[in-house]
């Protein structure tokens, strides 16, 4: 099915409502001296690793560094990250985040993509420690990127260009309906980093 794409330009939240699932997209969550300091900040002081995850029974390295801050232990492909504490600056995103979203974040994946070479693909995050529907707020800093969204059953598409300061929410169904991705490309892009908040439970 030919894929949609979303090209809205308000300031405001705007809530998109697809087929089982439910999106907030706010384009400029961020000002333009907010991301460029966040971008900055978080560029040099996190703890950015590229590491192994099982792949169709194989350990391959990820085609991005990664880093993990938050209260809480997550497993996902086989790898399992160990907290870092808060740094200051991402509990400061964390708590406008969560007043954004209207929930509450205890964790963080710190994804960073160097170039157009490194991606994500298509996955879930449904992982039986974020529960049935989890909420997962999607920061975005520094170079543009695609982002497109899959529904498992009907196959249709929709994508998002998610820029400098924008903010992408997924809640409702979104992670048990749909994959997402975040495809290569051949031109050239300038370093972009990705925060997902989200909360990881106690008990699954």
């Amino acid at each position: 099915m030919e894929s949609k794409t979303f090209s809205l330009f308000a300031d405001e939240p705007q809530w998109l409502t697809l087929p089982n699932s439910r999106l907030l997209w706010v384009e400029h969550f961020l000002t333009e001296q907010e991301a460029d300091h966040a971008y900055s900040v978080l560029t040099s002081e996190l703890d950015w690793q590229q590491q192994a995850i099982t792949l169709f029974g194989k350990s391959v390295l990820q085609p991005r560094l990664q880093a993990w801050y938050g209260e809480k232990a997550y497993t996902y492909s086989g790898l399992t990250m160990q907290p870092t504490p808060w740094t200051p600056l991402l509990a400061a995103l964390k708590a406008r985040c969560e007043a954004m979203a209207g929930c509450t974040f205890n964790s963080v994946l710190a994804n960073l993509y160097r170039d157009g070479r490194d991606s994500m693909g298509w996955h879930q995050d449904n992982e039986p420690e974020l529960g049935r529907q989890p909420v997962i707020a999607s920061l975005s800093l520094g170079e543009s990127r695609r982002f497109v969204l899959r529904h498992l059953h009907t196959k249709e598409k929709f994508e998002l260009t998610l820029g400098h300061g924008s903010l992408l929410v997924m809640a409702g169904d979104t992670q048990h309906d749909w994959q997402h991705s975040l495809p290569k490309t051949a031109r050239a892009k300038a370093p972009r980093i990705n925060l997902t908040f989200r909360h990881i439970r106690d008990e699954c």
